[in-house]
């Protein structure tokens, strides 16, 4: 038995059929007249009735509601407009021609002149229509509905057409990139392109994807992050930079995280991580009251401020107060994998103190964390590119939560060439003991610190995380147009 689906497919394909038979193009390469865009019909649709001119307007029908010898339908095109049509003024043959052939979902043109109907509703009087895409699959209110969240995102042209929430997110979304590089292009930073194809995975603790170049002959891998090349600029001669683009890590999937992902990473000659964190907070201020008006939104029902200076609490301070690990200095990696464990965390054999420690964090601590706060001190071995605090085995870097969600990352960058060969050495001990998410060594890289690079500091933002908050969305899926998903 055949489903709804196929047997409206079969139906439509029939007007399909009765349209080219009444020498109709149901898929015209244009309309015979001119078109005006809905949003400035409605703009300027008290002038435009006024001149009694007749005009086009074209987009998708939503509803259609016939009575007798006239009907009204809804075209959507970024806005709605309602249309009139009437048996008497367009004629028996074309009117009927639309009743029987024109479903919601197909692309209509109408020309007619506007008048506003009793229930004060601005409308176009049609005095001629053209089919100009006739669709062959319903519309999901009209069928079965997108009651499946997995399908909403394998079909997100159709979540964008039915969830007004939904395109009202991505466009969000543009406004707060396009606000972005307004930020930083007003900072005085250059914004650059660097590759997407590396020859060595580096610039983050993560397992890459890998590809072949047929005619090099030789293994690339998709980028996990753009810092190497971005350092490399600084060296380079350049005193700012900035890039917005992807990245790639083959790693699970879930609520935080998808395989390809979009972040900005800048870098500033001549900073430290104070700096940066100035820096940061300004930004993050501005793009907040930017965007969303105010100083202070709601995530997932809690109340996030971004007024005030940003608290700040250590890597170990929040281990003690979240985790009630009291005394990180005092416990061995093996009480650290104990601990782990009963927080429902198993660790590998080959997983350092540090790497089980960043694992409590992120389960246990960080969902506390709703206000800004930047967390600083991270301990070394997890940290191969950033410099030294003096005399202590923990770095000048730190990251910035806010409603529970790692947002930024960033350091005062190591630029002492032989500390950070040892450090990639130490990195590729730990690869061969198991640790998939090491830091390869990056000789190039080395050798470019070997001419000099300033001191300078380096963040990077996830964009998709950021849109998360300020779109309310728990879900990445929610901010990403066409996230990764199982083929079905």
């Amino acid at each position: 038995m055949a489903s709804s689906g196929e047997e409206i497919r079969s139906f439509r394909l029939k007007k399909l059929e009765t349209l080219q038979k009444n020498g109709i193009n149901p898929y015209p390469s244009k309309v015979s007249f001119k078109i005006s865009e809905i949003k400035e019909v409605r703009k300027n649709f008290k002038k435009l009735e006024k001149s009694k001119k007749s005009l086009g307007i074209a987009g998708r029908v939503m509803a259609k509601r016939e009575h007798g010898g006239s009907i009204f339908f809804d075209l959507l095109a970024g806005e709605s407009f309602q249309v009139f049509m009437s048996k008497d003024k367009i004629g028996e043959e074309n009117f009927n021609l639309f009743s029987e052939t024109i479903d919601v979902g197909d692309f209509v043109a109408v020309f007619g002149k506007l008048f506003t109907t009793k229930k004060k509703e601005p409308t176009i009087d049609a005095q001629k229509w053209e089919i100009i895409s006739k669709s062959l699959l319903p519309l999901p209110e009209k069928w079965h509905g997108l009651s499946d969240v997995e399908e909403r995102f394998r079909k997100r042209y159709l979540d964008l057409l039915m969830n007004k929430e939904a395109m009202g997110r991505f466009a969000r979304r543009s406004a707060i990139i396009s606000e972005m590089r307004n930020f930083f292009d007003s900072s005085e930073f250059i914004e650059v392109e660097t590759p997407m194809l590396h020859s060595v995975a580096g610039g983050a603790l993560a397992k890459p994807f890998i590809t072949r170049h047929n005619a090099l002959n030789i293994d690339l891998y998709l980028r996990i992050a753009p810092e190497l090349y971005l350092k490399k600029l600084l060296v380079g001669g350049f005193k700012k930079v900035y890039e917005i683009g992807k990245s790639f890590r083959n790693e699970g999937i879930d609520s935080k995280h998808n395989p390809e992902f979009t972040t900005i990473e800048w870098y500033a000659a001549y900073w430290d991580e104070e700096d940066m964190m100035q820096f940061t907070e300004k930004f993050f201020k501005h793009i907040v009251k930017k965007i969303t008006g105010k100083s202070e939104i709601e995530y997932q029902g809690k109340a996030v401020s971004f007024s005030g200076k940003f608290q700040r609490v250590t890597f170990k301070d929040a281990l003690a107060r979240y985790a009630q690990i009291i005394d990180y200095d005092k416990e061995s990696r093996e009480s650290f994998g104990l601990i782990a464990k009963r927080f429902g965390i198993e660790p590998e054999a080959y997983e350092s103190k540090a790497k089980i420690a960043d694992e409590i964090f992120k389960k246990v601590c960080r969902p506390h964390m709703q206000k800004p706060i930047f967390l600083t001190n991270h301990p070394l071995e997890i940290s191969p590119l950033a410099k030294k605090h003096e005399n202590k085995n923990e770095v000048r870097r730190f990251q910035l939560i806010a409603g529970g969600l790692e947002l930024v990352n960033a350091f005062s960058e190591l630029n002492d060439p032989l500390d950070q060969l040892e450090r990639f050495k130490e990195q590729e001990k730990m690869k061969r003991a198991g640790e998939k998410e090491s830091h390869p060594i990056d000789e190039e890289y080395t050798e470019a610190l070997e001419y000099g690079m300033p001191p300078a500091a380096g963040a990077g933002l996830g964009i998709d995380r950021l849109v998360m908050l300020l779109t309310d969305a728990e879900n990445i899926k929610e901010v990403i147009l066409f996230p990764t998903m199982r083929p079905k």
